[in-house]
């Protein structure tokens, strides 16, 4: 069987590009992430920026550790402490201490990331005067970069200060150096320091203290965001995983619908075989030997295509801030081998029930005329898809009754619908042929036959139908489930925002440092407005005696508070709030009102508060509320401002923005507050829909070129009964667009079906949004197969009518 097989695949060669195809991308990607796994695994250890030069970093406490029957359980303080006063003392007494503090500047034409630090620091990078001297005066800066020159003045957010001298930059930040004094004024907090000492000795000065003595590359956990290059690594591993996820799934959805089809069409190939004597696992194996060589051969070329293609991808996230600078491919081996098997792996399993059905093939097949698919769907086929859409069922019930929340995660409604997409794709044959006619009735009507013949032969080959229509829903089910979910996301977001701010104005820094206490006293005196300060911080809980759990919080004053902010109760009352008591939500482990609950502070103190009220859970975003007592170290970064009765709006807005501040009606602090989908996100979504319509592509090229090549003589027939050759093209078209409606139809369908899980979901935790179709991406997607539809049946249709009438009607396969 297997010179047949070669035969085969030499004389049927279009019947398998397609797979070639699939799978030499599918190898392809798998290689290209597992050579950036590979080489983010074999990253680099990250060298201190800031204090490159510093002998010893003394970092305050900026961890809560807490014991559990299983181990320390930490997490990373909110509000760093400071070092205490007396170890500051001490280690005076071994060598000079340099205070650092960082800070957000706003320069007019300055850089977006500018950020302050005091004139001692700069010693420590090492920074190198390029031009001028260094600052003497409260007034006076030096800046890195060349965005500014000694002399200049520049206007900021701090006041307009004098550039004195420039330093060449060390490309990890923008920076902006005061005198020392200054540098304290506009930032009292000091969370770390450099001592030029030994680090043994500075060790022996702190004692037991739970502080931090950075050393050697410990350095770089003084630096700002340490865990920007981890976590920018781990993003772009999930956006591959992500990718490859899908890749897998639609290679095999594409290899298996390809050989299906191409075994369909081979009934009486394979009738001729068992005539001549072949038994059915001849056949079978006959099938599987042409697999074997389609996927040794596509991997193949995948694994070369992936050792191309890697680079140039590191290159590109390189520079769109996906990867850190550094990040190259290395020279590795696994990912070839993960990824050559693994191609191998999905021909063989996409050919099983194809193999299975060419082997059930009887003698009689040779003997089949008719065009007519019958039994298109298998006995195995319904109880596969029957499971999966029960498997689909059961577990969104399952979620929706148990745990809500866990449907609005990007990872569930990620994975989630791709099994309905398989159970309704295996479903095809069953519903294309209904719904074609349906599509159809209208055009069915119109005067002529074209309309007619195009809904009979839908309806004929259900196979080829359902093997047109399968892709299409694949893509335009991922596309609707995938950016409607995140749509509908950020829509219950901003709605949960809209219907929480009862305030006119919002009040923000111009900064990010937030507002001291002489502005927002400021805002408190203006007339007409009802003010009510409150800023980030977080409080930390241990639940189920081993889990630490971080809930972001916001601290506040319940009066003036309750009267810009309705929050989301279900029990309590916002006016019970005191400095001895916490508002929670519903996910909370203790969430009954009067409960007493330990709790961690911001800043790590631990303290014992009472349940005032319970918010429901919403979309996540209902953290905590605390009073300002419980929140040391946090900085009002957000003012809000109702009218009192009477009370001037545009007078208000003015007054307040005099006193310091950017001042927002509700509708544009809502704008601003709607959450968009992040880079990283935003590109693994277009890299998944991407590959999705890649892979319809070349199904669609693939099966449109297949089925009508094999319908030569039914075209030709339709020559001979008086049809022009403009009026067989018409209904070739005819039946693309048709079969790509019905496609498009269940993608919607699918769509719509995971979206209303989503809103079910919603529903359940309290939050009314309604469900966000992308119907402009959903347009270009349905547009794009139809465009690729066409093109692939019309010019092999146009080709093969190139030939007389006569000689089409007399071929034989």
């Amino acid at each position: 069987m297997l010179s047949v097989a070669l035969r085969t695949l030499r004389t049927r060669w279009v019947t398998f590009v397609g797979s070639f195809v699939a799978l030499s991308l599918g190898v392809a990607l798998l290689a290209v992430m597992g050579l950036a796994l590979a080489s983010s695994l074999d990253a680099p250890e990250r060298q201190p920026e800031r204090f490159a030069a510093a002998p010893v970093v003394v970092r305050g406490q900026d961890t809560l550790s807490v014991p559990t029957p299983i181990g320390d359980r930490t997490q990373k303080l909110v509000h760093p402490r400071a070092v205490p006063e007396a170890t500051v003392g001490r280690l005076r007494e071994l060598g000079t201490v340099v205070a650092d503090r960082s800070f957000a500047v706003r320069a007019a034409k300055g850089p977006g990331d500018l950020v302050g630090h005091p004139w001692s620091t700069a010693a420590f990078a090492p920074y190198a005067i390029d031009a001028g001297r260094a600052p003497r005066a409260a007034e006076e800066v030096v800046v890195t970069g060349d965005w500014a020159r000694p002399g200049q003045r520049v206007e900021t957010d701090r006041g307009t200060v004098t550039v004195v001298g420039t330093l060449a930059s060390r490309g990890f930040e923008n920076a902006l150096f005061y005198t020392d004094a200054r540098a304290a004024e506009l930032s009292p907090k000091s969370t770390q320091l450099v001592v030029t000492a030994g680090a043994a000795a500075v060790r022996a000065a702190i004692g037991g203290q739970d502080l931090q003595v950075l050393t050697g590359t410990d350095r770089r956990l003084a630096d700002a965001d340490p865990d920007r290059d981890s976590e920018a690594l781990t993003a772009m591993n999930a956006l591959f995983g992500t990718a490859g996820g899908v890749t897998a799934f639609v290679s095999v959805f594409v290899v298996a619908s390809t050989f299906a089809f191409a075994v369909a069409q081979r009934r009486r190939e394979f009738g001729l075989l068992r005539t001549a004597g072949a038994t059915p696992g001849q056949v079978r194996r006959m099938v599987f030997a042409e697999a074997l060589m389609v996927g040794v051969t596509a991997s193949a070329a995948g694994c070369a295509l992936g050792a191309y293609g890697a680079p140039k991808l590191a290159a590109w996230m390189v520079d769109g801030g996906l990867a850190p600078a550094w990040f190259t491919i290395g020279d590795f081996t696994w990912p070839y081998h993960v990824a050559f098997w693994t191609g191998l792996l999905v021909a063989l399993l996409g050919v099983i029930a194809a193999s299975w059905r060419a082997g059930r093939t009887g003698p009689t097949q040779a003997l089949r005329e008719a065009s007519v698919d019958t039994e298109a769907m298998t006995w195995g086929r319904s109880l596969f898809a029957a499971g999966l859409l029960l498997t689909a069922t059961v577990t969104l019930g399952l979620a929706l009754f148990s745990d809500p929340g866990e449907l609005l995660h990007r990872k569930t409604y990620v994975s989630r619908p791709m099994l309905l997409i398989t159970a309704i794709a295996l479903l095809a044959p069953v519903l294309v042929g209904p719904l074609t006619r349906l599509i159809a009735w209208l055009p069915a009507q119109l005067p002529g036959a074209g309309g007619m013949l195009v809904r009979e032969n839908a309806a004929a080959g259900i196979r080829r139908t359902a093997a047109v229509a399968a892709p299409v829903l694949v893509t335009v089910a991922l596309a609707g489930s995938l950016l409607g979910a995140t749509a509908t996301m950020n829509e219950a977001k901003a709605t949960e925002t809209r219907e929480q701010t009862v305030a006119s104005f919002v009040v923000t820094p111009a900064g990010d440092a937030g507002f001291d206490a002489a502005t927002v006293k400021r805002f408190e005196a203006v007339e007409g407005a009802e003010v009510s300060a409150t800023s980030a911080s977080a409080v930390y809980v241990l639940e189920d005696g081993v889990a630490l759990i971080r809930s972001e919080a916001r601290a506040a004053d319940a009066a003036p508070l309750a009267r810009t902010v309705r929050l989301p109760l279900a029990a309590g009352k916002v006016s019970d709030l005191d400095d001895d008591s916490i508002i929670v939500n519903e996910e909370w482990e203790k969430h009954t009102v009067g409960q007493r609950v330990d709790v961690w502070l911001g800043d790590g103190t631990k303290k014992s508060l009472r349940i005032a009220a319970v918010m429901t859970t919403g979309t996540g975003n209902n953290g905590v509320y605390v009073t300002p007592a419980n929140a040391s170290g946090a900085t009002v970064d957000r003012v809000d401002v109702a009218l009192a009765e009477g009370a001037d709006p545009a007078a208000v807005a003015v007054a307040l923005t005099r006193a310091g501040g950017h001042v927002l009606t509700k509708d544009q602090w809502v704008q601003a507050s709607y959450p968009e989908t992040n880079r990283t996100t935003r590109y693994g979504f277009i890299l998944v829909l991407g590959i999705a319509l890649l892979y319809t592509g070349i199904s669609l090229a693939n099966t449109m070129v297949m089925a009508t090549s094999d319908r030569v003589r039914e075209l030709a027939v339709l020559r001979l009964a008086g049809a022009t050759r403009w009026q067989v093209l018409a209904m070739v078209a005819g039946e693309a667009l048709m079969v790509v409606a019905a496609g498009g139809v269940l993608g919607l369908l699918v769509a719509g079906l995971n979206l209303a899980g989503l809103w079910g979901a919603l529903g359940l935790l309290s939050v009314r949004s309604p469900v966000r179709l992308p119907w402009a991406e959903l347009g270009a997607t349905v547009g794009s197969c139809a465009v690729l539809a066409m093109v692939c049946s019309l010019a092999p249709a146009a080709l093969a009518m190139r030939r007389r009438a006569g000689e089409l009607a007399g071929m034989h396969e």
